[in-house]
């Protein structure tokens, strides 16, 4: 069982209640939309992190991160990537590779609406984490943290803070 924080959008915004969040999983995930490099730095440091680089990310987020992430954990088959719109709505970018080979647990940031549903005829699951950032239209800043177990994802629930 690996416990998972999952957020995006940070906009190169990091405080102490997201660091606190992050000591209490196992992995961090991070959707896209870094800003400045010392944020993921801070997130590695506590634990291990995976990320995807976003539209505002500089050469530095780029060198350091995919533009698509794809991996499995506890037989939960993952695909990250920033822009990657959601059920009946996939990006260009990426639609092809989900309609073909279809993960489990579909990630995007980008849109700072935190959303999670299911896509039926896919038989996948779609995250978006909102935003954590301070920048942007968002009225409270989230995040998600979930159990992924046995190719189960569990425990779903939604970190919300005000600005």
């Amino acid at each position: 069982m690996k416990k998972i924080l999952l957020l995006s959008d940070t906009h190169s915004y990091i405080d102490d209640r997201i660091l606190d969040y992050a000591q209490q999983a196992d992995e961090i995930w991070h959707a896209g939309d870094i800003g400045d490099i010392s944020v993921t730095d801070k997130l590695a440091a506590i634990k291990p992190l995976r990320a995807v680089y976003g539209n505002i990310d500089d050469n530095k987020a780029r060198a350091d991160f995919p533009l698509n992430n794809r991996f499995i954990v506890e037989g939960v088959d993952v695909l990250i990537t920033h822009i990657g719109g959601y059920p009946g709505k996939y990006s260009s970018a990426i639609r092809n590779e989900i309609y073909t080979n279809p993960p489990k647990l579909f990630i995007s940031g980008h849109s700072h609406i935190l959303k999670v549903m299911p896509d039926k005829k896919l038989g996948l699951i779609h995250m978006n984490p909102g935003a954590v950032g301070k920048h942007g239209f968002q009225k409270v800043r989230t995040m998600l943290r979930f159990e992924l177990n046995a190719g189960k994802i569990e425990n779903l629930e939604v970190i919300e803070f005000k600005l």
